[in-house]
C-alpha cells in the first residue's frame, strides 16, 4: 500500500498580502491560515504523515501547529520544498506538495491528485484558461495569447517521492512550482482537475474572497453513540465525569462511565473515526481504570485538528436508578470543561425504560448520545 505525505510549504513572507504577519498567520474565518490548510490535510483519509515547512524566525510557533513534523526552511521555495523531502518519514512512497497559502483546498481534490499517482509518476491540478490572454506592451495590449490547452496551476502537486527527491536534488536553477522541476528531471505530469476555490492568498482583497466562501460553505457532521455498563458491587457510578452516590457501581475495562462513552463515540462517529475501542482497545492494560475524561479529550482534540468545531451535544442516560436530574448541571459542567463546548450547548437528561429490559430490572445503565460539529 502506498503512504502518502504531505508537505505544507509555508517559509515565505508573503509580504504583497499585508499585514503585520505574514498571509500564512493572518486570521481566516477565527483561524489561521496554515491552521486551516493543515486540518485539510488532517483530515483526509489518504494521507499519512504532514510535514510543514517554516521560516526559521516561525519555529517558535511550531508547538501550535499540533501533531504534525515542522521544518525550517531555505531561502528560496525550492530550498524550502527539499528541507520538506528530507524530513520525510522513510515510509513514505507518494507525497503531495501544497502552499501553505491555500487554505481552502477540498478533500475531494486531495483524492483526486491521490488517485492520479496510481498510474503516473506526478499529477497536478489545474485550471483551464478561460479568459482571454494578452501580451502587454508599454502598458498597452501587444498581442493576443492563444489560451488553448493553457491550465493555471494549482497546489496540492503529487509526486512518487524517490523520483521528485531526485528531482530536487539535480535541479539548479529557480523553479516557480515543483512541476517545473519534476519535468526537467524528466517526469511526466498527469492534469487533474483543479477547484476554483483553491486560490492562493496574495493580495489583501484575498482574504475577504476566501471569508466569503467558508461564509458559502455548509459543512455540517452529525454522529451517533450508544453504550450499555451492567451493575456490580460498589458505592457510586460515574456519569458524564461525575461521581454520583449509589449501592452500585458500574462494571467496565475503564471507569465505565456510560455516558461519556457514548458522548465520545458521538464525536468518532460524526468524524468517521470509528469508536473508543479503535483508539483506546480494552485489550491494552494501559487503559485499565482509566478516566472516560481522556476518551473525550482525545475525540474534541480530534474534531478540531481536522477543522470541526463541536456545536451541540446531547445525551440521554437510561436507567431507573439512581436519580440524574439532580446531577445534571454538574454534569454539563465536567463535559464543558473537556470539550471546551459552552454548557448551553451541552444536554444531559434521563429517562426510564418503564421497568422494561435491563435497565428497567435494575441490571445496568444505557446511554445514546448525538454530537452536532461544524465546520471552521
Amino acid at each position: 500500500m502506498p503512504v502518502t505525505a504531505a508537505i505544507i510549504v509555508a517559509a515565505g513572507r508573503g509580504e504583497r498580502a499585508g499585514g503585520e504577519l505574514p498571509k500564512q498567520w493572518q486570521m481566516l474565518g477565527g483561524r489561521p491560515v496554515i491552521e486551516r490548510t493543515i486540518a485539510a490535510f488532517s483530515g483526509a483519509p489518504d494521507i499519512g504523515p504532514i510535514v510543514v515547512v517554516l521560516h526559521r524566525d516561525d519555529m517558535v510557533r511550531a508547538a501550535q501547529l499540533g501533531e504534525v513534523i515542522c521544518v525550517a526552511g531555505g531561502a528560496t521555495r525550492k530550498d524550502s520544498v527539499l528541507a520538506g523531502l528530507r524530513a520525510v518519514p522513510s515510509q513514505v512512497t507518494q507525497v503531495l506538495i501544497h502552499d501553505a497559502a491555500r487554505p481552502l483546498v477540498s478533500q475531494a481534490l486531495i483524492a483526486r491528485v491521490v488517485a492520479a499517482l496510481e498510474g503516473s509518476s506526478a499529477a497536478a491540478p489545474g485550471l483551464p484558461i478561460t479568459d482571454a490572454l494578452w501580451r502587454s506592451d508599454d502598458g498597452k495590449v501587444g498581442g493576443v495569447q492563444p489560451r488553448d490547452a493553457l491550465f493555471a496551476a494549482q497546489t496540492p502537486q503529487g509526486f512518487q517521492f524517490d523520483a521528485i527527491l531526485a528531482a530536487h536534488r539535480a535541479y539548479r536553477a529557480k523553479a516557480s512550482d515543483d512541476v517545473e522541476v519534476a519535468r526537467a528531471h524528466g517526469l511526466e505530469v498527469t492534469i487533474v482537475e483543479g477547484e476554483a476555490e483553491n486560490f492562493k492568498i496574495t493580495h489583501p482583497q484575498d482574504f475577504a474572497r476566501a471569508e466569503a466562501v467558508l461564509g458559502g460553505r455548509m459543512d455540517v457532521r452529525v454522529g451517533s453513540g450508544f453504550d450499555v455498563h451492567r451493575f456490580c458491587t460498589g458505592d457510586h457510578v460515574t456519569l458524564c465525569g461525575v461521581a454520583v452516590p449509589y449501592r452500585k457501581g458500574l462494571e467496565g475495562h475503564s471507569d465505565a462511565d456510560v455516558a461519556m462513552h457514548a458522548i465520545t463515540d458521538a464525536i468518532y462517529g460524526a468524524l468517521s473515526a470509528g469508536d473508543i475501542g479503535r483508539h483506546f482497545p480494552p485489550s491494552d492494560p494501559q487503559w485499565k481504570n482509566a478516566n472516560s475524561g481522556l476518551f473525550l479529550s482525545h475525540a474534541s482534540g480530534m474534531a478540531g485538528e481536522r477543522g470541526y468545531r463541536i456545536n451541540q451535544i446531547d445525551c440521554t442516560i437510561i436507567c431507573e436508578d439512581p436519580k440524574i436530574g439532580p446531577h445534571a448541571a454538574a454534569m454539563q459542567a465536567r463535559l464543558a470543561e473537556i470539550t471546551g463546548v459552552a454548557e448551553d450547548r451541552i444536554s444531559v437528561k434521563a429517562t426510564t425504560s418503564e421497568r422494561l429490559g435491563f435497565t428497567g430490572r435494575g441490571e445496568g445503565i444505557a446511554a445514546q448520545a448525538t454530537a452536532t460539529l461544524v465546520a471552521e
